[in-house]
């Protein structure tokens, strides 16, 4: 049977991890879109001296492991005097900075995937009718490009967001007590896995339960003019 005083004492560190957890996504999707939308806009370019650059670098990361990028960034760049000599160290010495740096890489790869994609599908006669308009190229992309794609991309942008709140758990690996990392410290502290990473996962569950919410009321909100008219 389970042991519900187990988990009942540990509640206070799994808290802890859960704010650790959002610290961690908020930061790295804040960044990673950020990041997606020029390299989305690079993506559609038809100039290759554009386009390549960033076909490379979304080739690149999603051809990787996260956990592999992960490492290189925390474990491989200390192996470098010029990076433990440079005014970033403080910043590459912190687990925090680099599982944040390593999460937004990750993510605006794919995010700038699904923006480009999104960019592509926008319907012609959107174009046609602000060029109709006299709207400069940035205008276009500012006014009807960008915030139209921005919009049809909320559903499968939720689903990188659920993939990176399960990527997070990817940080206890380097020190930090995420959800994760409080089920390994309850793991070793009770020798009982089963109730800790158990618990651990009904939190990571009742997190993506939230999120799911949240993008189906924004779906509600942003793509109502796309759902089929009832007669």
């Amino acid at each position: 049977m389970l042991d519900f005083q187990v988990i009942a004492d540990s509640l206070p560190l799994y808290a802890g991890g859960v704010l650790v957890t959002l610290k961690l996504l908020i930061i790295a999707l804040a960044l990673g879109l950020a990041f997606a939308i020029p390299l989305a806009l690079l993506r559609v370019s038809r100039s290759p001296l554009l386009n390549a650059p960033a076909w490379l670098y979304t080739y690149v990361i999603r051809g990787t492991p996260m956990l592999v990028q992960l490492f290189l960034i925390y474990y491989g760049l200390a192996q470098f005097a010029a990076v433990r000599e440079s005014v970033w160290w403080p910043y590459f010495s912190s687990a925090t900075f680099c599982a944040c740096l390593a999460f937004a890489i990750n993510t605006s790869a794919y995010s700038a995937e699904i923006l480009a994609g999104s960019l592509k599908a926008t319907p012609h006669g959107e174009i046609e009718a602000a060029r109709a308009m006299g709207m400069s190229r940035f205008t276009l992309y500012r006014r009807i490009l960008l915030p139209s794609a921005l919009r049809r991309a909320l559903p499968q942008y939720s689903n990188e967001v659920i993939m990176m709140l399960h990527t997070t758990s990817l940080a206890s690996i380097v020190t930090l007590i995420d959800i994760t990392g409080a089920a390994r410290t309850v793991s070793a502290r009770y020798y009982m896995p089963f109730e800790a990473f158990i618990t651990a996962g009904l939190f990571y569950l009742a997190l993506t339960f939230i999120l799911v919410r949240l993008f189906k009321l924004a779906e509600g909100r942003w793509l109502v003019h796309l759902a089929p008219r009832k007669n």
